[in-house]
């Protein structure tokens, strides 16, 4: 008498699917999705490689408008001129400058104030 065979397996509708083998390509996938250059950390890397374009080509802009700025400043009078004007605030050949007090704040004001007696 001998008895049903002893193999490892699991029955699906009658057959014996071996569980070596679907172990196997079970540790194959997970790899495949999780190491190191699973399909997650590669749409992690494609995600990071899209923000790092986005932000050479912010720099590039910035480069772009610095180098018109210094082209300006080596060759634009009337550019000079106006930067001098708006930083430092200085004053053209024949100009009058008007200049009006400005208002205290509120916290001078109300030091000036007599104090109240109740």
């Amino acid at each position: 008498m001998t008895g049903p065979k002893a193999t490892s397996g699991v029955r699906i509708s009658g057959r014996r699917i071996p569980l070596v083998p679907v172990v196997i390509i079970l540790l194959i996938l997970g790899a495949g999705l999780f190491g190191e250059k699973g399909a997650l950390r590669m749409l992690q890397a494609r995600r990071h490689k899209s923000a790092l374009e986005r932000q050479v080509a912010e720099k590039q802009d910035v480069n772009r408008a610095l180098k018109q700025e210094i082209n300006l400043l080596k060759t634009d009078r009337n550019y000079i001129e106006a930067l001098a004007r708006q930083e430092l605030g200085m004053v053209g050949d024949g100009e009058v400058v008007y200049q009006f007090p400005s208002e205290k704040p509120d916290s001078e004001k109300l030091e000036k104030l007599p104090p109240s007696n109740p």
